[in-house]
């Protein structure tokens, strides 16, 4: 249930910012005449990105430690 709430927390946050990303990044290289703002929204996507692999990789490293302590318990029973 807790990483259920992480992913979808994550997914949320990952998603917004990576829309933030992509309409800085069009407006900078087809509208403005900054070309920073280009720069500024792939770093912006890259973050999303990253945020949400981040994010996936928690939530993955969590459930492998819980089935692990898991499995010990059943394993202790058995012995």
């Amino acid at each position: 249930m807790k990483n259920e709430k992480l992913l979808k927390a994550t997914k949320y946050v990952g998603a917004s910012i990576l829309w933030t990303g992509i309409a800085i990044f069009l407006y900078g290289f087809f509208v403005s005449d900054y070309s920073y703002l280009t720069g500024i929204g792939i770093g912006t996507v890259m973050g999303a990105v990253f945020i949400f692999l981040m994010g996936v990789f928690l939530v993955a490293t969590e459930e492998m430690n819980s089935n692990r302590k898991k499995a010990g318990k059943f394993i202790s029973k058995i012995q």
